[in-house]
């Protein structure tokens, strides 16, 4: 399967928590750490779930920086 992938700067202490909620989402996208120290992480998400995964970055974003780069 093709995964769309972005990259994202993110509040590095949240790492973790981001990892966890896209896990718990099922299918959405795989949350990968590039650097841990910058808060830079990569989203492999499926195509068909492209939409599910903006309006969770999109909820995320009000509690903290989610920024795509």
């Amino acid at each position: 399967m093709n995964m769309i992938q972005k990259e994202f700067i993110v509040d590095k202490t949240k790492i973790g928590f981001i990892r966890f909620i896209f896990e718990a989402h099922e299918g959405v996208a795989i949350a990968t750490t590039l650097d841990p120290q910058k808060g830079h992480i990569r989203l492999a998400i499926a195509p068909k779930r492209l939409e599910t995964a903006q309006r969770i970055v999109q909820d995320l974003k009000k509690d903290f920086m989610f920024d795509e780069v």
